[in-house]
């Protein structure tokens, strides 16, 4: 092993054996359980984002307790509500300022697919945009949704398995979860709503 692997390229660099294989493993683990959203709310769906970090829903219990102003202070990027195309160069310029590893969740279907909005001044789809790992659907989603939305993606990221997918493709995961109605189960910490 060459030191010059490793500062190019990062724990990619390291030679897997016992150690650095539970190394990447912890990396991995520390990475899903302490992402912090940079918020990109537009629309009503930014009202059940903003009410899945009060008391009830309490996202801090998945170590998102700071919803980040600033892009280089955050590494999921939560695009919620319908995004136009005079917005479009902006989310795109935020996500870019974003710091690697980095992630995406469009919530509601009119950042998914332009929604009930089929005209030329909202864009059909976030994933014309940036690249989109999980896709949290409803209009609005409730914060269950979002909730099992964020759990999907720490287990990918707790996996690795996302990285590998966008070095190869360069598109996010591209994850579609149910939506779950609102109230209609507990979140509990470390379980998915449908077990």
């Amino acid at each position: 092993m060459a030191l010059g692997d490793v500062v190019n390229d990062g724990l990619g660099g390291l030679s897997h054996n016992v150690i650095t294989g539970r190394l990447e493993a912890l990396v991995n683990w520390s990475r899903s359980r302490s992402s912090w959203p940079a918020t990109f709310g537009l629309a009503c769906c930014a009202i059940e984002m903003m009410a899945s970090g009060a008391a009830h829903y309490d996202i801090a219990r998945f170590g998102m307790e700071v919803f980040r102003a600033s892009p280089r202070q955050a590494d999921i990027m939560i695009v919620a509500g319908r995004v136009s195309q005079k917005m479009a160069p902006v989310l795109r310029q935020v996500y870019d300022q974003m710091m690697e590893p980095k992630w995406v969740i469009s919530m509601g279907v009119c950042a998914s697919s332009g929604g009930m909005f089929n005209n030329y001044a909202i864009v059909q789809g976030v994933d014309q945009i940036v690249p989109v790992d999980v896709y949290a659907p409803g209009c609005p989603p409730s914060p269950e949704t979002l909730i099992h939305a964020i759990e999907t993606l720490h287990t990918k990221i707790e996996q690795g398995e996302i990285m590998r997918r966008r070095e190869k493709t360069g598109a996010g995961a591209n994850i579609h979860v149910q939506e779950i109605p609102a109230g209609s189960v507990p979140v509990l910490l470390g379980r998915q709503p449908h077990d």
